[in-house]
């Protein structure tokens, strides 16, 4: 969700803040009104200005003492942190979606975007999967080597996603420039991003978001892996530049879990893995790669969510035993494409339709997370330059270039994949935290 409270630079400069925030609000209400006063005796004082602004000598600054009326004040314990996030299929300009998004000089997503913005934006959390890199020099193109307007990720992030990942087949269509520019572009619009590295430091690093409810900061952490890069070379030198994993190995989920440990190490609540997987496409049932590398994940105990993509087609939901807590791990097994210009002509009946998976996570005291998953059908509307529509909301009138009868086909043919285990959810997620912050990976500059 993008607020106009996410801070969104230099995270870290701001923890002593959050945790202090953390421990109590009314802590914070106190303080500030102590702050207040001693701000003010402060400069009334001696102070010097210089190119820096203003700096106060310490010999000058009144001592400030704890004031005795907060002396056995009844303070309220902190609660849970409830969060809800969302994810989407793969973000696949092909060639026709970006003449879809571009009216003479000026290209817009935004449209398209715009029926399913609602249950994007409506949640304290949403990242996509960015399948292809931006351009590095203006030239855009579709498959079998993308190359994508950097509008795109513009209008991703104004219709509420907070971030992607990068890491797939396609991540190195365009080479290290491709990369490198995907990345500052994620940058340039202040979205957090996973999965690709312009530095080896970079590469160790988890795309960290921070959630603030009821008094409390909690850490997620997003990890990105693909299963290989369709042939093509990682850069000299830069083999760290695309996580990737070997997906037919017998102990596949190697490096996903120990990125998931790291991650756990450093300080994460919540640790969500996005996984582009492996090589076969257009098929509704998980191949057994898929089935093997969730279930490590699972039996792990590392990894709270696991968010699949690849297939272009949706695949089932299901609650495999283990997780963190052995409460078992949710694995959506393939989103499907959020936007794309593949249809039943090319690549399968399915292959039009997607998945918005929401999940509402509650983050205990005592470090406990919960875990409940919604899906919602989604599809592409090529003849209406490729609008994005939420099924539910258009099998009674239909659109513009889909009828109702076929709205409820399509509805009908996601129903069928995504099996028993989690429900549908067919209106838009619900906003349950203050507020979140994204924690660049490589410091953002001043100016936009």
């Amino acid at each position: 969700m993008r607020k106009l409270d996410r801070i969104q630079a230099q995270i870290r400069s701001y923890a002593p803040q959050l945790r202090s925030y953390a421990r109590h609000r009314t802590v914070l209400v106190a303080a500030g009104v102590l702050a207040a006063a001693t701000l003010f005796a402060i400069l009334i004082s001696t102070t010097a200005r210089s190119a820096e602004g203003f700096v106060i000598s310490a010999v000058d600054a009144p001592r400030v003492t704890p004031s005795p009326q907060w002396e056995g004040f009844d303070l309220p314990e902190p609660g849970p942190v409830e969060f809800t996030f969302v994810a989407a299929g793969d973000v696949l300009p092909h060639g026709s979606v970006v003449t879809s998004a571009t009216s003479g000089s000026t290209i817009d997503f935004s449209r398209q975007f715009a029926p399913v913005k609602p249950f994007i934006a409506g949640a304290d959390l949403a990242i996509c999967h960015m399948e292809v890199p931006v351009s590095p020099d203006g030239r855009y193109s579709g498959w079998p080597l993308f190359s994508a307007p950097a509008e795109l990720v513009r209008d991703l992030g104004e219709s509420g996603w907070d971030g992607c990942t990068t890491a797939s087949n396609h991540s190195l269509d365009r080479g290290w420039d491709g990369l490198v520019t995907t990345l500052n572009t994620f940058d340039k619009y202040r979205l957090g991003h996973a999965g690709t590295a312009r530095t080896k430091a970079e590469s160790t690093q988890a795309q960290i978001y921070k959630i603030r409810a009821d008094g409390r900061v909690i850490t997620v952490a997003n990890v990105s892996y693909t299963y290989g890069l369709n042939g093509l070379p990682t850069p000299s030198g830069k083999s760290w530049s695309a996580n990737t994993f070997s997906s037919s190995s017998s102990q596949s989920g190697k490096e996903i879990i120990a990125a998931a440990t790291r991650a756990r190490e450093a300080g994460a609540d919540v640790v969500i893995v996005s996984l582009h997987c492996c090589f076969v496409e257009y098929v509704t049932t998980p191949t057994s790669d898929q089935k093997r590398v969730a279930k490590q994940l699972a039996e792990s105990g590392q990894v709270d969510l696991l968010v699949g993509h690849h297939a272009h087609v949706p695949q089932p939901i299901e609650l495999l035993k283990g997780g963190p807590h052995g409460e078992g791990m949710w694995a959506a097994h393939g989103l499907g494409n959020f936007i794309s210009n593949q249809y039943p002509g090319c690549c399968g009946v399915h292959s039009q339709n997607g998945i918005l998976l929401t999940a509402s996570f509650t983050v205990g005291l005592d470090g406990h997370v919960a875990v409940d998953v919604e899906w919602t059908a989604t599809t592409v509307d090529r003849s209406d330059k490729h609008k994005v529509y939420v099924l539910s909301e258009i099998t009674a009138k239909g659109t513009s270039g889909i009828s109702a009868s076929e709205a409820r086909r399509r509805y009908d043919l996601v129903a069928s994949v995504v099996g028993n285990d989690a429900s549908e959810r067919k209106t838009p997620a619900d906003s349950r935290a203050d507020a979140t912050y994204i924690e660049p990976r490589k410091p953002w500059s001043a100016t936009p």
